[in-house]
């Protein structure tokens, strides 16, 4: 097997994206698996493993839309990594908050809304590929941050 080869089986989540149906939510579900002992880590610790699986992901991804012939191939998921730990960063490690960061993340980067629709049209290559998911990745965590804020701001409440 050449070495391109595996780095594009790599790109693809070790065949997680070659699902015939919805590749990045089957991957992105998949990557919750990674997400649980991550979460273990210390907050600067966590964020230096999103900016390593970020940066790894241009090279990555740009190297496996090349070998793959189309820009931002569904089967390369390594970008939806990425964007999904983002989603988590600073949430608690429960599957309650790990499942609505799946869900949310999904949301932006399927819909593509805004600042994710701008990346994925004006951005190409391992860049564009992976800083959509990113992008979605920060939205989705503002959203939950401002949904723990709301959910602390109720619980503080006195009956």
């Amino acid at each position: 097997m050449p070495p391109d080869s595996i780095l594009v089986l790599l790109a693809q989540g070790l065949g997680a994206g070659l699902s015939p149906w919805a590749p990045g939510t089957l991957a992105s579900l998949l990557f919750l698996l990674l997400w649980w002992p991550l979460a273990r880590l210390s907050r600067p610790r966590y964020l230096l493993v999103v900016l390593l699986v970020a940066a790894a992901g241009v090279p990555l991804c740009g190297l496996a839309s090349q070998a793959l012939g189309v820009h931002d191939a569904g089967s390369v998921v390594w970008d939806e990594l990425g964007g999904l730990l983002l989603a988590l960063a600073v949430v608690p490690r429960h599957l309650a908050w790990g499942l609505a960061g799946f869900a949310v993340f999904r949301f932006f980067d399927v819909l593509k809304p805004g600042p994710v629709g701008w990346v994925d049209l004006h951005l190409n290559g391992g860049l564009g590929i992976v800083l959509d998911d990113l992008v979605a990745g920060a939205l989705a965590l503002a959203v939950l941050l401002l949904v723990r804020a709301a959910w602390r701001r109720r619980a503080s409440r006195p009956l």
